[in-house]
């Protein structure tokens, strides 16, 4: 098994203030753009991220959400939460807008509320792939997306173990009736799965 790593989420808007957070102006394709897209077309009120790293992501995908929403966010790595608690509080978002937990996602995903979120984010290459599908098509509700960073990462070596993973993954994906994807080419990959009911 691989560790798990963060994706990059590709270049930011120009348009953005200097704590990083998007301006209302900002207009582009990067992965960001596309998870702030995303929270905004459904309207989330509740969202997990997989994968807090710097905090940037937080940002865009508050940025996206209703005023009223929280955003959960889940990293093992204790000082990356320690980052982006600086990185959110710089930006002036209110702690009560925010959940940051530190731990393994595949293992706290399990006590999160089933069918009480709008998206899942999962901003990690990780052999868990499949895992993580079945776990965050958990936490939907009907209506809501999961999304993959990082799906064109395994091209290099098709029999790598993070390659084996994201051909499970769609495998899945393909044999559930209830979910609907597109992948989207932008920074490294987005691949967006809809919850039918």
């Amino acid at each position: 098994m691989i560790p798990e790593t963060p994706v990059g989420a590709g270049p930011v808007g120009r348009n953005q203030v200097r704590s990083g957070a998007p301006t209302d102006t900002s207009v582009g394709a990067s992965s960001l753009h596309v998870l702030r897209f995303l929270a905004a077309a459904l309207r989330a009120k509740a969202v997990v991220e997989v994968g807090t790293g710097s905090g940037e992501s937080a940002l865009w995908l508050l940025q996206g959400m209703m005023p009223d929403g929280v955003l959960t966010s889940i990293d093992a790595d204790a000082a990356a939460q320690r980052t982006a608690r600086a990185t959110l509080r710089e930006a002036g978002v209110p702690t009560g807008r925010t959940r940051l937990i530190a731990g393994r996602a595949i293992d706290l995903m399990p006590r999160l509320t089933e069918g009480g979120y709008d998206l899942v984010s999962v901003g990690i290459a990780t052999t868990d792939y499949p895992r993580y599908l079945e776990l965050g098509v958990r936490l939907l509700r009907p209506g809501g997306v999961i999304v993959f960073a990082g799906v064109q990462l395994a091209s290099p070596d098709a029999r790598s173990a993070l390659a084996l993973a994201l051909r499970d993954l769609v495998r899945a994906i393909q044999t559930d009736e209830n979910l609907v994807p597109v992948t989207l080419p932008t920074g490294p990959g987005l691949l967006a799965v809809a919850k039918r009911a």
